[in-house]
């Protein structure tokens, strides 16, 4: 097997797959069993061919419980679906293994998998437009599996995984369960496969990489298990960065980068901006922000006239919104309710996963739009080709449906974190200190508006690391939304830079 990264984007992809039942599947969550199918595939890119295996199924989650007057028994809480890929390695260095989720909370990992990482992606073009369905599934000429091993983790009440019947159904459901259920699936498959003396990677996103922050501290904590590297894809690791609370005044600095991004991407801006490059732009849009912008929210009602007339002056300038609507928020514009002013007069509104793309509401006197233009594009595409996927060419069969996206995130518990913002940059600090070797990838969208970039770096500015440790986080841009992978440019750029961090960490 050759390893290095791809040299053409034509690629061929041959299956050997034995079908599995429904009703064996079915069996098997009943009687609260693991139970897993394998298939044998091929992957040629340009002049290399991955042979591979993928393993998808089910492991059963355990915990020891005392019963009055009886030794200690073990207790089936939850099952936690994954599909595993692995190449056959006839080194004597094990390869990597990458244990990659989504966020949410409630996501499945279907996102990364199917639209990064994985041998099989889903076709898209443009700005991340996959057509009417049916859809289609093509071979992943990108795919991490030519560096790295790949496991993807749905986390209890996501994809096919469940509670056990009779178990409270949101006992996973709050921040240290759900690092302790993931957790403890990592550490069954390592040992199970006998992975412990293999480099091991996290990748997480949104919500995702909120968990990654927490594992890489827990499993050291837990299990002694050392990470040698964590991806982070669209970070959200402090919350009070993206909450626009009264009295919060970062939300409004840290999103206008974002705001004149997304405004010149449309053609909203004057034409001497419109001129620029992006970058440049925001060079410019981060400077004022982090500086005169930040001092003016900072000095509230003592402003001068002249300064607040100064301010309105340059935020409209950066976002393109009137001057009226500026001083109506009093110079703090939320994001709920930008992405549907920018638009308003064309009867548009703009995406929040990714500002690129538009939709169109019933009314459009409305404060804010009636649903995500960005996420109504992408999930048709996901969750239908994940379904046909894993039963087609996986040769997993369940009558279950799979959740590609809950709600989970409207009932999440965060006792940790009670009358407090979440926040766990602490967790990867406090990990990155323990282990020296321990190296960080940061990506950003420049169209994510469910965690800007400039809020990451801003999070990562005030991580109190040292330099040495500073020098291990390497952080990237892309000209896409929060999955910046939609976008074949950026899904391209993306690869090419996770190849590099992976090759050295």
């Amino acid at each position: 097997m050759t390893s290095g990264a791809p040299t053409t984007a034509t690629t061929a992809t041959t299956a050997t797959t034995t079908a599995t039942t429904a009703t064996a599947v079915n069996t098997a969550i009943l009687a609260l069993t693991d139970h897993t199918t394998t298939t044998h595939h091929k992957l040629k890119i340009g002049k290399t061919t991955l042979n591979y295996t993928a393993d998808c199924g089910t492991v059963v989650l355990k915990e020891e419980w005392e019963k009055s007057g009886e030794a200690q028994a073990e207790k089936k809480r939850a099952q936690i679906f994954f599909v595993a890929y692995t190449v056959a390695n006839a080194s004597a260095t094990p390869r990597p293994i990458t244990f990659s989720f989504n966020g949410g909370p409630g996501s499945s990992s279907v996102w990364l998998h199917m639209g990064f990482a994985g041998p099989q992606r889903i076709f898209m073009e443009g700005k991340g437009d996959a057509g009417a369905p049916p859809y289609k599934l093509v071979d992943n000429e990108h795919t991490m599996l030519t560096e790295t091993d790949l496991v993807f983790i749905d986390p209890v009440g996501t994809g096919f995984s469940r509670m056990v019947e009779g178990e409270k159904v949101g006992e996973y459901h709050n921040y240290q369960r759900d690092l302790e259920s993931v957790g403890e699936f990592i550490r069954l498959y390592i040992a199970r496969n006998k992975r412990w003396n293999s480099r091991k990677y996290l990748i997480g996103e949104s919500y995702g990489t909120t968990r990654a922050a927490g594992l890489s501290s827990y499993l050291q904590e837990k299990f002694g298990m050392y990470i040698n590297g964590v991806m982070l894809i669209s970070c959200a690791l402090e919350f009070s960065h993206l909450r626009f609370d009264n009295g919060n005044d970062l939300p409004p600095v840290l999103y206008l980068p974002t705001y004149a991004a997304t405004a010149w991407y449309h053609g909203k801006l004057s034409a001497d901006l419109q001129k620029r490059s992006l970058r440049a732009l925001l060079d410019e849009v981060e400077a004022y922000a982090s500086s005169s912008y930040a001092a003016a929210l900072f000095q509230g009602r003592a402003l001068s006239a002249t300064a607040q007339a100064e301010t309105v002056k340059q935020l409209a300038r950066y976002t393109g919104l009137s001057p009226a609507y500026i001083r109506a928020t009093r110079l703090r514009i939320n994001i709920a309710k930008f992405v549907k002013e920018l638009l308003r007069s064309e009867g548009k509104t703009v995406g929040r996963l990714d500002s690129r793309f538009t939709g169109i509401d019933r009314d459009d006197s409305g404060e804010t739009f009636e649903s995500d233009p960005s996420y109504q594009a992408i999930l048709g595409p996901y969750a239908s080709t994940f379904n046909h996927y894993v039963r087609a060419n996986l040769g997993y069969e369940s009558d279950l449906p799979y959740h590609t996206l809950s709600g989970l995130y409207l009932t999440w518990g965060w006792n940790e974190f009670t009358n407090k913002y979440v926040s766990v940059s602490e967790s990867l600090r406090k990990a990155m200190a323990a282990n020296p070797d321990l190296k960080v990838f940061v990506g950003n969208g420049y169209y994510d508006f469910a965690t800007p970039h400039f809020a990451s770096d801003y999070c990562f500015n005030q991580l109190a690391v040292p330099e040495s440790r500073a020098e291990n986080i390497t952080v990237r841009y892309y000209e896409a939304g929060h999955m910046m992978y939609v976008h074949q440019p950026s899904l391209k750029a993306l690869a090419d830079d996770v190849r590099v961090f992976l090759r050295s960490a």
